[in-house]
């Protein structure tokens, strides 16, 4: 199985390495908005010195460890001396003053949280005090030769450290996280006055280049381009639209694990707007077919992964030259389906869940970017705000949103539930502040009672999350009245519930998803 992605050499590029830090991906998109391509590299990884060596500036990310133990992430120190400009974030920071020749000790007092950052000198980064958010337990207390310390705080003697003729800059706090107050500003200062970079990352540069690749890639073959109704899959249809035009084949598979109502909305919103020839494909008794006494979600995305793949190879064979199947993976989907170097979270069924045997080539022009990006590329294309903002839906649907066995009584259980919740949010006027809501179906069964008499049957439970880019999310506050109301309506409507759960976790800790 090949892949072919669309190349971002062409742009300047940050390299953000990745020690392990919760608000890496943050950093990332952060640089992004201010048009500045950016890279995740985890701190281990064996091309890291040849990224390095590419890059036009480098971001330390923070990470978990301290950097005083003996097996902490570190660097080979001859890379900061290539003349890269580098910014040190929390951990990044740390592990500069150490390698430089400053003096790094566990702290007497934690940091954690909003801390009043104070100047101490003039800053090429900061322009003005204000509120830092803090979250470490070590602390440089002496700078590196030819550095000077330009903030602190109350409890962090060297909160900035500057060295501005090598372009070297360390910083205790976290400018990617919003309760710093002038974060942002801190990383334009770094990207475009210390680092003197361009910012041309922009949606109309990528769609340019993109279907210029595509076009290239693809030369006189079909494409076939699996669609789901999805931001991801809809950006993606129209870009190869416009790149190969009459080569483009659309296909929709309906594997009987839709919401309620899904599959004839899809299919409609995609024939009004995207201007490429659409199949629609009911393949939904061999996926429940396949998935039948499967529990574990990592078997289930794959098992959901290789069934779409043998539908897609069976329709391409219908059509001569049909070698290249696009489709809407997006940066989160790599990153969290993992690398030899970096930790799986979970395998997303169009990364890992991808079979080995697969004999069509795939293409992934979203590949690099995030969901934000997607949604500013659907903008830039003329794409309309019912599908630019659509909620996101995961590829094996109701199959990770059905804990255990998948069957058509528990999905159908499922889509009832999930109407009602979603119908309610949108009455409400709260679905604007949602980026993803649904009803999950849990593999147990609890006692109840009605009318009078026991019940022994499935929790439901709701999840609705505020997000920005699915890599960091919050649960909506949604008012008690309405959740007791949406409880009462699904007990009630829903047959085979007799109780209802509300998710309150975050991510981190949890995922958006529950399997």
């Amino acid at each position: 199985m090949q892949n072919y992605y669309m190349a971002h050499d062409k742009h300047q590029t940050v390299l953000v390495v990745d020690f392990g830090g919760q608000y890496t991906q943050l950093i990332a998109r952060k640089v992004r908005e201010q048009k500045v391509f950016t890279e995740i590299v985890p701190w281990n990884s064996p091309d890291l010195e040849s990224k390095w060596s590419a890059a036009d500036a480098v971001i330390l990310s923070g990470g978990p460890k301290s950097v005083t133990e003996p097996d902490a992430p570190t660097l080979p120190e001859h890379l900061l001396r290539l003349g890269k400009p580098i910014l040190g974030i929390c951990y990044g920071h740390q592990l500069l003053g150490k390698l430089l020749g400053g003096e790094v000790v566990r702290a007497e007092k934690r940091e954690y949280g909003k801390h009043v950052l104070c100047l101490t000198h003039p800053s090429a980064l900061i322009e003005e005090e204000g509120m830092v958010w803090m979250s470490h337990g070590d602390t440089v207390i002496k700078p590196p030769p030819g550095f000077v310390v330009t903030a602190k705080t109350e409890t962090c003697p060297v909160a900035v450290m500057e060295n501005v003729e090598q372009k070297i800059f360390g910083v205790q706090f976290h400018p990617e996280v919003s309760h710093t107050t002038f974060g942002n500003q801190v990383l334009s200062s770094f990207l475009f006055e210390q680092a003197k970079l361009a910012g041309d990352w922009t949606p109309k540069n990528f769609i340019e280049e993109t279907i210029e690749d595509i076009r290239r890639t693809v030369g006189k073959s079909k494409v076939l381009c699996a669609v789901s109704g999805g931001v991801d899959s809809a950006v993606t249809a129209a870009l190869v639209a416009r790149a190969v035009h009459k080569q483009l084949i659309c296909v929709f598979v309906d594997h009987g694990l839709l919401r309620k109502n899904e599959a004839s909305e899809v299919v409609e919103t995609f024939r009004e707007y995207i201007d490429a020839e659409l199949i629609t494909i009911d393949a939904s008794d061999s996926f429940f077919k396949a998935l039948k006494g499967i529990k574990d979600p990592e078997e289930k995305r794959k098992i959901v992964g290789e069934q779409f793949i043998k539908v897609f190879e069976a329709h391409a064979q219908k059509w001569e030259d049909c070698e290249f199947l696009a489709q809407g993976t997006l940066y989160p989907d790599v990153i969290e389906s993992g690398s030899p170097t970096a930790a799986r979270i979970k395998t997303h069924h169009n990364v890992g869940g991808l079979p080995s045997w697969m004999r069509m080539k795939l293409i992934e022009p979203l590949r690099w970017l995030f969901k934000d990006e997607v949604r500013r590329v659907g903008k830039e294309l003329g794409l309309p705000e019912k599908i630019i903002d659509r909620e996101p839906f995961p590829g094996p649907g109701l199959a990770v949103r059905i804990l255990g066995e998948v069957t058509p009584e528990k999905v159908k259980i499922v889509q009832e539930a999930d109407w009602i919740f979603r119908e309610e949010l949108k009455r409400a006027g709260i679905s604007p502040r949602v980026w993803q809501s649904f009803a999950g179906l849990l593999d147990v069964k609890s006692v109840g009672v009605m009318g009078d008499e026991r019940t022994y049957q499935h929790p439901i439970v709701l999840r609705a999350v505020e997000s920005e880019d699915a890599m960091t999310a919050r649960a909506v506050d949604i008012p008690f009245p309405l959740l007791e109301h949406i409880a009462t309506r699904i007990v009630n409507e829903v047959q085979g519930v007799n109780r209802v759960l509300y998710d309150l976790t975050s991510k981190p800790p949890a995922t958006i998803e529950w399997e």
